[in-house]
C-alpha cells in the first residue's frame, strides 16, 4: 500500500525556484513507496497553514524540507499531535538534521522518511514558541536584526551583511540585565548574550554545537558573566581547546524550566534562527517527548566472528 505524506518545503530553499522539482521530489517520494502531496510554501505562514490543514485531515507523515527555521515552522503545528515528523535539510546548516543523524543528501533523506524508525524528542519552549535548537537573548538576536536590515536595504548577502551586523554589535558591545529564576532562587546577571538549548550542548573541543541526545528532558543554559570583548575571546579559547567548563565568567546550567526578567518590558528573542519580540518576563520549558522524529534505524551491533576452539 503506498502511503500518503504532506510535504512541505521552503520554496527558497534547494531548486525550489525550477517548474518541475516539484515533480522531480513527487517522483522520488513514488521511488520509496511514498505518494507525496508538495506544496513549495512562499512564507512561514503558508508553511503553517498547509501544515495544519495536514494534521486536520489526518496526514499519516508531515515533511518539512528547508533550513532549521523552516523545520521549526512546520514542527511547531506537528508537535504534540502524534503525527510523524519527516525532515528534508535544505538548509545551510541544518542543525536539527545532523544532530538526529538524518541524511543530508536529499534522496537519502526522502528515503528515511519511508524507512526510518520513529524516535520521540524534547522540544523547548518560550512564552508558547517552540524551538527545536536553542533560543538566545542579546548579542545573536541583535546581530541577526541588523542582518536582516542590511540584506532589505542594501541588498547584502547573508553571510557578508552577518559579518557587518557582527562588527557592529561588538562595536556597540550593549549588556542586558536579567534574572534568571531557576529552582525557586533569583539569580542576577549583566551578560551580552544568554543561551538556552534543547538539551545539552557539547560546546568543548571539536564538537561545539552538537548535541549527544534529545531525549534527556533538560534545558541547557549559558549564560556569560560580564565578560568584554577579549572575555568573549577568551571563552571561544577556553571552547576550543575543551576547557570551558574551567572558565570563571561562565555558567552551565541544566535545567527543565527557568524564568528570564529584564528591566525591559518587551525584548527580542531568537528561536532555531528567527527572531520576534515577546513580552517578559520570558517562561522557558522543556516539553519532554513532545515531537515523533522519522530517523535513521541504528546500525545493529556487529557480531564477532567466532573462534575454533583447539
Amino acid at each position: 500500500m503506498v502511503t500518503k505524506v504532506a510535504v512541505i518545503i521552503n520554496a527558497g530553499a534547494g531548486c525550489g525556484y525550477a517548474s518541475d522539482w516539484a515533480q522531480q521530489l513527487e517522483a522520488t517520494f513514488a521511488g520509496v513507496g511514498l505518494d507525496a502531496a508538495i506544496t513549495l510554501a512562499a512564507s512561514g505562514e503558508e508553511m503553517i497553514a498547509t501544515a495544519e490543514k495536514a494534521i486536520k485531515d489526518g496526514a499519516p507523515i508531515v515533511v518539512a524540507g528547508g533550513g532549521d527555521g523552516t523545520i521549526n515552522a512546520v514542527a511547531s503545528v506537528v508537535v504534540g499531535s502524534g503525527t510523524p515528523f519527516g525532515v528534508l535539510p535544505l538548509g545551510t546548516l541544518n542543525h536539527f538534521a545532523k544532530d538526529l543523524n538524518i541524511p543530508l543528501d536529499l534522496d537519502a533523506a526522502i528515503a528515511n522518511v519511508a524507512q526510518g524508525v520513529l524516535h520521540k524528542v524534547d522540544v523547548g519552549e518560550v512564552n508558547g514558541r517552540i524551538f527545536l535548537n536553542n533560543s538566545s537573548l542579546g548579542l545573536y538576536p541583535d546581530i541577526v536584526r541588523d542582518r536582516e536590515k542590511q540584506q532589505r536595504r542594501l541588498g547584502r548577502g547573508k553571510w557578508l551583511a552577518f559579518s557587518w551586523a557582527l562588527l557592529a554589535a561588538l562595536r556597540r558591545y550593549p549588556f542586558l540585565n536579567v534574572q534568571l529564576g531557576l529552582n525557586g532562587k533569583m539569580h542576577a546577571r549583566r551578560t551580552p548574550f544568554v543561551f538556552i538549548g534543547n538539551n545539552e550542548y557539547r560546546m568543548e573541543g571539536l564538537n561545539i554545537g552538537e548535541r549527544e541526545r534529545l531525549d534527556a528532558g533538560k534545558l541547557s543554559l549559558y549564560v556569560a558573566q560580564r565578560p568584554g570583548r577579549l572575555g568573549l575571546l577568551k571563552l571561544a579559547l577556553h571552547a576550543l581547546f575543551g576547557k570551558l567548563s574551567q572558565a570563571r565568567d561562565f555558567d552551565i546550567v541544566t535545567t527543565t524550566e527557568v524564568e528570564i526578567a529584564t528591566r525591559r518590558h518587551r525584548l527580542r528573542v531568537a528561536t532555531d534562527g528567527e527572531v520576534t519580540v515577546m513580552n517578559t518576563p520570558l517562561q522557558y520549558r522543556i516539553r519532554p517527548a513532545a515531537l515523533e522524529v522519522l530517523v535513521p534505524r541504528p546500525v545493529p551491533a556487529s557480531v564477532p566472528a567466532s573462534v575454533e576452539e583447539n
